[in-house]
């Protein structure tokens, strides 16, 4: 499993050009899942997502949680974390977890996060525009083959 998460001001996603989800300050993540990937695998992931100190405190250092500052998320399925580009010019998508798995593992993602957090999402394998304004820019990667 793969996060890409990105600390923005705003963030907006839209599928035949309406807005289906927005925030404000907070996380836009990209979720990418694999075959392998398991619902106690997506837990340590939201844990380590929900927990990230990546806001700047009083002394600008970046100290302050999501939950600190009074983030939203913004949750996108992105099967293409999972290209391989090894071979050739064409990215292969084999790694890439099959469609019914990776929704339902993306469905429950959304779940854990919804405990927590105010959460907004794009629509599972849909032709999405994403925008947003990256605060930083700050951006980090959560790959559960290294933190799980």
């Amino acid at each position: 499993m793969k996060f890409v998460v990105q600390r923005v001001n705003e963030a907006s996603v839209k599928v035949d050009g309406n807005v289906i989800g927005q925030i404000g300050k907070g996380f836009l993540v990209l979720i990418g899942v694999a075959d392998s990937d398991t619902k106690e695998i997506a837990d340590k992931m939201v844990k380590k997502l929900l927990g990230l100190r990546i806001f700047d405190d009083e002394n600008d250092k970046i100290n302050l949680s999501l939950s600190d500052v009074g983030g939203e998320l913004l949750l996108i399925s992105q099967f293409t974390l999972y290209a391989n580009c090894k071979k050739g010019y064409r990215p292969s998508f084999i790694e890439a977890g099959a469609p019914d798995m990776a929704k339902e593992m993306y469905e429950y993602i959304i779940e854990k996060c919804k405990e927590q957090f105010h959460v907004e999402t794009g629509e599972f394998g849909a032709d999405m525009k994403v925008s947003l304004q990256n605060d930083g820019p700050f951006t980090i990667i959560l790959d559960s083959a290294e933190i799980c």
